[in-house]
């Protein structure tokens, strides 16, 4: 009865969330995996909302044939998906054209980070929640830990996977609010027994790669941190930075053409500009070694990509010309009020090294002198 009465004030405060505001509320649910009840979640809280009279609608649901999930789903409206053809296949996808014309308070978007079709308006679901925000619907989505952009090598490293649909940090950081689904890896591997995640012909699969209680254990405690430090930042803001003259953090993170260190710079410094709530910027510092008919087309399009996605979470990227990269670095530390450099390892053999020793000892004695932090990441 309790645990009742306090999800029905939690919709109550959903509701009531920057109620000032034309842009719509976003709520997120978190788990540490498939399978802990996200949709479940929001299905309850879709039913709660109709009751209170809220004019709430489907809009994509995805029940992975769980008996339980899929009885949810009746009673509550829905707005049918776009019927699309893609290589001879019938699929379905998200209409938000349909959501924006028909304008329900509130809707229903799962699997945030799916990717859409080719052919599409926007390349990812999240980028369709954005449109739907924008027009002043709230929404309430899911998405499980592993597909957080900035956390994916982490992800890597436990499960061996490498998880292709991910969703930038800034998402959460949009998020009005955001709730982890908690299970104990021995309640989730008994839910997965008793087919309530996956058919019964897939449960032995799950259990020999995902479903470990090690991975299991590890991927909990990257949802929880996850959540509390988002719950932290937001005290943090609007409490402290509105009543303390703390210093305000602009991170810069450098990159080079080198495809798999600027992927680590990029997504590291996106972590550290997520956990202070800060503006970060991307340098690219292009000399005349790195112009487009110099280096290899697959490059290109790496850093290409990587501008993309750094902009996809959140950053301001600088492209800059230059044949001293220390002196670039300095002039955008100085123009955009820098406090946080972030650069790679750098993989110089030690002759490199001392030849370039005066212009590594001119970027500290300019990051020293204007009060900049230097990080170097491996």
């Amino acid at each position: 009865m309790e645990e009742t009465a306090d999800r029905d004030k939690r919709v109550q405060q959903f509701l009531t969330l920057n109620q000032s505001s034309t842009r719509g509320k976003l709520k997120i649910y978190i788990g540490m995996s498939a399978g802990v009840g996200k949709t479940y979640r929001m299905l309850e809280e879709a039913h709660r909302l109709l009751k209170a009279g809220v004019n709430v609608k489907l809009a994509y649901v995805e029940t992975h044939g769980r008996t339980e999930t899929e009885a949810l789903v009746s009673g509550l409206p829905n707005i049918a998906r776009r019927a699309v053809f893609y290589k001879g296949k019938r699929l379905e996808e998200l209409d938000v054209q349909a959501i924006l014309l028909l304008h329900p308070q509130v809707v229903i978007i799962d699997e945030l980070a799916h990717s859409n079709i080719p052919g599409s308006k926007n390349e990812k679901r999240w980028q369709d929640v954005l449109d739907v925000l924008d027009a002043g619907i709230d929404v309430i989505s899911a998405v499980n830990i592993q597909h957080i952009e900035s956390i994916n090598e982490d992800v890597q490293h436990i499960t061996g996977i490498d998880v292709k649909e991910r969703v930038p940090d800034r998402m959460l950081q949009l998020a009005d609010e955001v709730v982890n689904i908690d299970l104990t890896a021995d309640e989730l591997i008994n839910r997965l027994k008793e087919g309530k995640i996956y058919d019964h012909s897939k449960i032995q699969q799950a259990l020999t790669n995902f479903f470990q209680p090690g991975k299991i254990l590890q991927l909990r405690e990257l949802a929880l941190k996850e959540v509390a430090g988002q719950v932290e930042r937001r005290v943090d803001y609007s409490i402290n930075y509105k009543t303390n003259s703390f210093r305000h953090e602009h991170f810069l993170a450098c990159i080079s053409s080198n495809n798999e260190i600027a992927q680590r710079i990029i997504r590291k410094t996106a972590r550290l500009a997520s956990y202070y709530n800060s503006q970060w910027y991307v340098l690219y510092v292009q000399t005349s070694k790195e112009t487009a008919d110099k280096i290899p087309l697959n490059k290109q399009r790496h850093l290409i990509n990587n501008f993309k996605n750094a902009t996809e979470s959140g950053a301001v990227v600088i492209q800059k010309k230059a044949e001293h990269v220390a002196a670039a670095i300095m002039e955008i530390v100085q123009e955009k009020e820098i406090t946080t450099v972030c650069l790679g390892k750098p993989h110089l053999n030690l002759f490199q090294v001392i030849l370039k020793t005066s212009v590594f000892n001119q970027l500290l004695k300019t990051l020293s002198k204007n009060d900049v932090d230097l990080v170097i990441l491996s």
